[in-house]
């Protein structure tokens, strides 16, 4: 996880900068979708954590050369950020007390302005060169066992008070009181008086977006038509074949197929990522689910992603450039020849050619106990 997603986060750098990549990762469904490409259980709420320990323990040795930078993390990391963006700081002259005072605020908020039972565990800020930064924060709810996520980017908080978010998921447990919703600003007017008169409302429901609660992958999860795509792309011959050549790059069609899914994660727009289950078509799920993770398919796109980005640092950009054409190409036979994916079927081959591939799951060589804990959004 992270060879493939210092690889994928290089090539958006390098194809459309710091800010569009800080964009992708304040979006929810991006992130969502990210976490599957790269085997992560695409439901639960250790995809926050993985993804974001894996891109801290990947890039941030490189973080000088690449520009960015990844503080904090999870439990005791979390309490490090501020030292973290200190030194970040003194190293490429940012402002350190404003940094912290940011890092601060967006906790401060999150765990505060926002009462909706769940205390952050998770607080990680992602810092780029140019100044733009994004947090990811996550919450659990001691009560219920499940958990939420909150996303920011500098560029969309024109005020820490008023509506700051690029997104807040997490299944619905009612309503809430979000003080920093754009409904709120009575409530906030009311307890800047709270001194001489208790505030009679606070009322604002958080926008949730909501989904299923269930773990396992299901057709309903996934847009059928953009699966068929990508499918048709793999197994059909010629389709195949003129994909492959796209890429610049022989492949066979089970790496096509993830490759596929890694351009559309590095080239697709926001509305690509409504249905982020989808992605672990890419690379299955640690957990099994949709199928166990094809250790060397997930080698060879690693290797087809590590080419491309050298090739491209040497001036070579075929193959980097092949991504997108592979992304354009994917979504012209979904709009003219892909018919809507058998989803039983394409389960069933998955799981009949795992062996093959090298599938393992976490599973593998213990005991099977309980499933993971149901704890996050979709």
């Amino acid at each position: 996880m992270t060879a493939l997603g210092a690889a994928i986060t290089e090539t958006i750098l390098l194809q459309y900068g710091h800010s569009a990549f800080l964009s992708r990762l304040s979006d929810p469904f991006w992130f969502q979708a990210f976490g599957a490409v790269m085997g992560m259980d695409w439901h639960s709420s250790g995809i926050t954590t993985s993804v974001l320990g894996a891109l801290k323990r990947g890039l941030n040795p490189r973080a000088h050369e690449l520009g960015l930078f990844i503080c904090g993390g999870r439990g005791k990391h979390s309490q490090r950020t501020p030292d973290e963006l200190r030194a970040v700081a003194a190293k490429e002259g940012f402002d350190a007390d404003t940094l912290v005072r940011t890092s601060r605020l967006t906790a401060r908020v999150d765990n505060n302005a926002i009462a909706d039972g769940f205390q952050l565990y998770l607080h990680s800020f992602v810092l780029a060169r140019n100044g733009e930064w994004a947090v990811v924060q996550q919450g659990l709810n001691d009560a219920t066992g499940m958990a939420r996520r909150y996303h920011w980017h500098s560029a969309a908080v024109k005020s820490f008070t008023l509506q700051p978010h690029t997104g807040i998921v997490g299944e619905s447990q009612g309503e809430i009181v979000n003080l920093v919703d754009a409904a709120a600003e009575p409530a906030q007017g009311a307890l800047l008086t709270m001194a001489r008169e208790s505030p009679e409302r606070t009322l604002a429901e958080a926008r949730r977006y909501v989904a299923p609660r269930h773990h396992d992958v299901r057709a309903g999860d996934v847009d059928l038509k953009r699966l068929g795509a990508v499918l048709a792309l793999a197994h059909e011959r010629e389709i195949g074949d003129f994909a492959s050549l796209l890429l610049v790059e022989k492949l066979g069609p089970r790496t096509l197929q993830s490759m596929a899914l890694i351009a559309e994660v590095v080239h697709g727009t926001p509305a690509r990522f409504s249905d982020p289950a989808r992605f672990s078509f890419a690379h299955g799920g640690k957990d099994g689910h949709p199928f166990p993770v094809p250790l060397k398919t997930y080698d060879e796109s690693i290797g087809v992603l590590r080419g491309a980005l050298d090739g491209a640092k040497l001036g070579d950009r075929d193959k980097i450039d092949g991504l997108a054409r592979l992304q354009r190409f994917t979504q012209a036979v979904e709009r003219r020849l892909a018919p809507e994916a058998n989803f039983d079927a394409a389960l069933a081959h998955e799981r009949a050619i795992s062996k093959s591939l090298g599938g393992r799951t976490v599973f593998d060589g213990r005991k099977r106990g309980k499933g993971p804990a149901q704890l996050e959004l979709f």
